[in-house]
């Protein structure tokens, strides 16, 4: 797949960084076949789902000629049964998210970026991706589909988003977890600020209703090793707060909450079989999912 040019989220060198892997299901989840895709004509339960351009290696039976006669181009109908993968992504965009200290990105345009490699991965090697971008409430929803013209929908939808408002992963989590019907891989890109127990518990329901998941757990680095010395005025970027603070008075003990802020989370996601990689926004995005991706694909 060429994913057309112009898009604020797609960079051409990173693609082809990544192009090469993959991103597989270690479970079995609903719609996960490995090997040959199932025939579409079994019966009647079998539901069509889209069309795709036609690709060499192609069953020439699946051809749509009404749609080759309107449009002089082929494609092939493409139903639920054939797809490998269904993959949800579920991007963050709580003001939090519009952080940057000294970085050329801020936190969700470093997401926003992630979401697009890894939707082009999965409409490349067709499987069904679909987006829910959220704060305290959904503000995009699009379920998963595996066309080029789906993937090219999702990032101009990508490119009008704008970090606001405040964070409810958990409840967002629960209500999203409780309409998913069909088994898939859920990826949720966040920064997690919220209360980590109640976003553990969300992850859990996921996980009770079969699906698999992986987190990217997105910080800035200066979240991370506190860099700040002199007298800094910090503005909450959720409720405008603002707090006049001496960092080096509260350096050691800020450095030791978010420690265990991220080790509560990577624990947890790993006694519940939940792939978690935390990064932080110097750390070049398609670097870090190739490295992910190959860890991933050794085990």
């Amino acid at each position: 797949m060429s994913p057309r040019s112009g898009y604020r989220y797609i960079e051409p060198s990173a693609l082809a960084r990544v192009k090469n892997l993959q991103l597989v299901a270690r479970g079995v989840v609903e719609g996960f076949i490995s090997g040959l895709h199932a025939s579409p004509y079994k019966g009647f339960s079998v539901e069509f789902a889209e069309h795709r351009e036609y690709t060499a290696g192609d069953d020439p039976r699946h051809l749509d000629y009404k749609m080759l006669a309107r449009s002089d181009r082929l494609f092939i109908k493409q139903y639920e049964e054939e797809t490998n993968m269904r993959v949800q992504i579920l991007l963050d965009c709580s003001g939090s998210m519009n952080y940057r200290y000294g970085a050329r990105i801020t936190k969700f345009e470093y997401a926003a970026y992630l979401t697009a490699v890894l939707a082009y991965l999965m409409t490349r090697q067709q499987d069904s991706v679909g987006l829910t971008v959220f704060d305290t409430e959904v503000r995009l929803d699009m379920p998963p589909r595996s066309s080029p013209r789906h993937f090219n929908e999702m990032m101009r939808q990508l490119e009008g988003l704008e970090p606001r408002s405040e964070t409810n992963i958990a409840g967002t989590l629960h209500r999203l977890a409780n309409r998913a019907k069909k088994r898939g891989l859920i990826v949720l890109v966040s920064d997690l600020y919220d209360e980590p127990e109640e976003v553990v518990r969300a992850l859990h329901h996921f996980r009770h209703r079969k699906h698999e998941l992986i987190v990217f757990h997105v910080l800035d680095k200066a979240e991370l090793e506190f860099p700040f010395r002199d007298l800094t005025a910090f503005y909450d970027l959720e409720t405008n707060e603002k707090l006049l603070i001496d960092p080096l008075g509260v350096r050691e003990t800020y450095l030791q909450l978010i420690r265990e802020f991220v080790d509560h989370y990577r624990r947890a996601c790993a006694e519940m079989y939940v792939d978690y990689v935390m990064t932080d926004t110097s750390v070049p995005y398609d670097f870090m999912l190739s490295k992910y991706l190959a860890k991933r694909g050794r085990l």
